[in-house]
């Protein structure tokens, strides 16, 4: 009666199921058990229900216990809610719960908060016939090279060569054509060597993979590659699998002409809830915004900094009032901080969890403006 209740209530609106997913190769692998939820969802539909100390307990990259609910079977479970800096882990009893209801890649769950409990479903599992003209008309680039990237300047920084690849695409993609050894050992974060063909040249290269927290690095002679081929930021680079090896091709350059009043603010960004915590203040910028719309403008040295102590001083303006402040870019490694005065900003401009922020680079200074 109650899953039935609650069937009804579904065809009501959007909003009853805010947080979605299609389940990954990690999500369902039981020999390390844990659910990967994005950062702003979470913080948006379930850390704002949770107590201040609570919050600042996750903040102190500490677990918080929470109830969870199976709505589909009505079971209930003990898990923990596990802060990983720009995504959550859900752990405790998600392989049994993998197990039980047999999950496995591409099905939804859907996830939400009420009643101090996280409750979450699992759409059944539909099998659909699709006629085989579908399949033949298919566009051959999407089948050709499921993974495309756009190279930021981290990607391109031949003193630190390393290209890091989306966690998802690589295990979507790459991973599922692994054994279940060489799996298991890039789940211990141990690098797997692989060959890895130029597409473009039919150079052969020898190279590793390495997982890192929500992504994997492509390493070995990533330098070398960067300099033949004369890569720099901007430039497109696919990715697939085939006869055992790694393929990638970066296409001939396209120059688009951009109308100069789209790049006035190129950074946008609506303020989650870490954004606006005053207790723990910074802004979280995303990495690829920043090297492409501020680092490009620095001097090679000041990017060399940037690498070499992982922040660097700035002077940033508030466009809206004029006001000047001094402070800090950190580099997280996918991401980046704005630290400082940042406390002093939210407070004095009131900024709250929606709230869009603006950014851009201008002679010498990072402005920043809050549309009214």
């Amino acid at each position: 009666m109650r899953r039935t209740t609650h069937q009804n209530v579904a065809s009501r609106g959007p909003d009853l199921w805010p947080i979605r997913k299609a389940l990954t190769l990690s999500d369902v692998d039981i020999t390390h058990p844990f659910l990967t939820l994005p950062r702003q969802p979470v913080e948006d539909h379930i850390v704002v229900h949770l107590a201040p100390q609570e919050r600042d307990h996750l903040r102190n990259s500490e677990h918080v216990i929470v109830n969870a609910q199976d709505d589909d079977t009505g079971d209930t479970y003990m898990m923990k809610l596990k802060w990983r800096g720009s995504y959550y882990n859900l752990i405790g009893k998600w392989g049994t719960i993998v197990r039980g209801k047999g999950l496995v890649v591409g099905r939804e769950i859907k996830i939400r908060w009420r009643n101090e409990c996280l409750h979450f479903s699992v759409s059944p599992q539909q099998d659909v016939v699709v006629p085989q003209r579908q399949i033949v008309a298919a566009p051959q680039e999407q089948q050709q090279w499921p993974i495309k990237k756009v190279l930021t300047f981290s990607d391109v920084d031949t003193n630190h060569p390393f290209l890091p690849l989306p966690r998802r695409s690589v295990e979507d993609h790459i991973l599922m054509h692994l054994t279940h050894q060489e799996r298991e050992h890039l789940r211990n974060e141990e690098p797997l060597n692989v060959n890895a063909i130029d597409y473009d040249t039919g150079d052969l290269y020898l190279m590793k993979l390495k997982l890192r927290a929500n992504y994997y690095n492509l390493i070995g002679n990533w330098g070398k590659i960067v300099r033949r081929k004369g890569l720099g930021v901007g430039k497109e680079i696919k990715i697939r699998w085939a006869n055992k090896c790694l393929h990638f091709s970066v296409p001939p350059e396209q120059h688009v002409g951009v109308p100069l009043m789209l790049d006035q603010w190129p950074i946008k960004k609506a303020l989650t809830l870490s954004d606006v915590d005053i207790n723990h203040p910074f802004l979280t910028l995303p990495g690829k915004a920043v090297e492409d719309h501020i680092l490009i403008h620095w001097l090679p040295q000041v990017r060399e900094q940037l690498i070499n102590d992982r922040q660097v001083n700035i002077n940033a303006q508030d466009f809206d009032t004029g006001d000047h402040y001094a402070m800090k870019l950190r580099w997280r490694g996918s991401y980046y901080n704005l630290i400082g005065k940042w406390g002093t900003i939210v407070r004095g401009k009131r900024l709250s969890v929606g709230t869009e922020i603006r950014v851009c680079w201008d002679n010498g200074c990072l402005l920043f403006s809050v549309p009214q």
